[in-house]
């Protein structure tokens, strides 16, 4: 991968949220795999679907208003917010879908998606594609996806997953930030003394925040690329591999010392966060969006403090695993020219600046300046020198999201490990379970 947030990018690291936006869900092969360039986008419907979360919907109508200005002879119908997945779902399995899809929130699955023949293949058509006189295939942060070396989306926003803290609490009671496992354990003992609270908070009704939000980085610490490739794609053996209990087994301690919330196995993403705003629990994992997600309900005494998952051993450096928030056309898409147009648009420079002053993230675009805004916050400036010391800091890559079909399952034991229903061994083995119907439900 090309090195991250280099020169004025760097700044904010993108933001690093890219927002992160972000993510989600074969027919009649002749119908538009090939792309085949451009598209004139002359007239008709052009329909998006675009989940609507932390990172709101302002930066879309803006993008939207200039494209039908633009294009005057196309119509953009939206189908947008909170719980688009779910309510658009009939149209995917029967055959209707949206023209353009940007994959984020609960109830999507690139991967999923890609296995059920729903995304256009997009390889041949994003080779040919420039923005801003430059190729767009040499413009990424990271890469897109690849399933066996094809491409079916465009990664539009990056984001990581961390774990944020309240950093005014923190100065101000002497807490340490964890700089690895040993220290997270620490800190969390004494703030579950000295505030009487569950340091840890997550939500149970997605456990794949934590999966994603902890674990992922965990495993890059573990054993690098490889062992992250490995449980993401099932591989036989992989998720009862020592590295990989060891992890659990730190999960394991976390939950029998008392420091995860017990009452997290009901809460939904926000309520989780809500608690974590008001001083309920002093640890939570999401990704860039939270800030901007949670704007309106932010105590006045609260500083956002982000650290990435201090999971790693001590001596080790922190991981990060960049989670990409991807634009896609559908594989029966009605107008497939104009949705090609409209993936093309997106992707200007000058829609990554808007899209930071609109969401505090970024967009997964290099070369784009965001050193003047006034607008990025500290904790975005703290995190970009931190992830771009490589002493406190490597990147691991992922080679696409989970599907959905092992994801949660996986989630499911998840849940009953850290309410403390099974020991580390029976979820390690649940996990390799799940990964062999996984493996056998695709050969």
């Amino acid at each position: 991968m090309k090195k991250l947030f280099t020169g004025p990018v760097s700044l904010l690291w993108m933001g690093l949220l890219s927002l992160v936006l972000v993510a989600g869900c074969s027919s009649d092969e002749e119908s538009s795999s090939d792309g085949g360039g451009s598209g004139s986008a002359d007239s008709g419907e052009l329909e998006l679907q675009y989940f609507v979360g932390g990172y709101g919907d302002s930066w879309w109508k803006e993008v939207i208003a200039d494209f039908e200005e633009e294009y005057p002879d196309i119509t953009v119908v939206e189908h947008a917010g909170p719980n688009i997945n779910e309510e658009m779902r009939s149209r995917w399995v029967s055959g209707d879908p949206p023209d353009v899809v940007y994959i984020d929130g609960a109830g999507s699955s690139e991967t999923q998606m890609v296995e059920d023949g729903q995304l256009m293949n997009l390889t041949e058509w994003a080779e040919d594609v420039e923005v801003d006189g430059e190729p767009l295939m040499e413009s990424f942060i990271v890469d897109p996806a690849t399933y066996d070396g094809d491409i079916y989306s465009l990664p539009l926003v990056f984001d990581t997953w961390g774990t944020w803290y309240n950093e005014a609490m923190f100065e101000d009671k002497g807490y340490e930030v964890p700089a690895d496992f040993d220290g997270f354990m620490n800190t969390m003992g004494e703030i579950s003394e000295g505030e009487d609270i569950a340091p840890f908070v997550t939500t149970g009704q997605h456990p794949y925040y934590f999966l994603r939000g902890m674990l992922y980085p965990a495993f890059g610490a573990a054993g690098g690329d490889e062992l992250l490739n490995d449980v993401i794609t099932g591989a036989e053996g992989a998720w009862t591999s020592e590295p990989v209990l060891e992890v659990m087994k730190k999960v394991e301690q976390m939950q029998q010392e008392g420091y995860i919330d017990e009452g997290f196995g009901a809460l939904n993403h926000t309520q989780s966060q809500m608690d974590f705003l008001l001083g309920n629990n002093a640890f939570i994992p999401v990704g860039f969006w939270l800030p901007n997600e949670m704007a309106n309900d932010v105590p006045d005494d609260f500083d956002f403090g982000f650290v990435p998952s201090p999971m790693q051993d001590a001596g080790e450096p922190y991981s990060i695993v960049p989670d990409l928030r991807p634009l896609a056309i559908a594989e029966e898409a009605e107008n497939p020219e104009a949705a090609q147009a409209f993936v093309e648009f997106v992707f200007k420079k000058e829609y990554a600046q808007l899209f930071s002053e609109h969401t505090g993230a970024i967009m997964n675009l290099n070369g784009v300046d965001l050193s003047e805004s006034e607008e990025v916050p500290d904790y975005l400036t703290e995190a970009n020198e931190m992830i771009n010391d490589p002493d406190q800091v490597q990147i691991n890559n992922k080679p696409h999201p989970m599907s959905s079909d092992l994801e949660e399952p996986i989630g499911n034991s998840l849940t009953s490990l850290m309410l403390g229903n099974i020991t580390a061994e029976e979820f390690t083995e649940e996990a390799e379970a799940a990964a062999a119907d996984y493996r056998e439900s695709n050969e």
